[in-house]
């Protein structure tokens, strides 16, 4: 297993926030991403209410938006993967 592959699979969501324009996720081994809101359409037109009530699913390996059946792999954030159709 390669060191890229190894720090996938130890990335752990520790905190989520997100401000009008980005999605910042803390990971459990200090790392921070921050990332374009717009690539989320569902959490862009979401409220700030909506946005704030995440959860984390499969272990820590990913989030869960309930109000609006969102849901964010930490994989997929680190790969840069935006949503389906969502030009970049």
């Amino acid at each position: 297993m390669s060191t890229a592959e190894e720090l996938l699979i130890e990335a752990r969501v520790q905190n989520v926030r997100c401000t009008d324009d980005r999605l910042i996720v803390d990971l459990t081994d200090g790392r921070e991403l921050s990332v374009p809101m717009r690539w989320y359409p569902r959490l862009l037109n979401a409220t700030h209410a909506q946005r704030a009530d995440w959860e984390l699913a499969g272990a820590g390996y990913g989030i869960h938006w309930p109000q609006i059946d969102e849901d964010l792999s930490v994989k997929g954030l680190l790969m840069g993967w935006a949503a389906p159709g969502v030009v970049k």
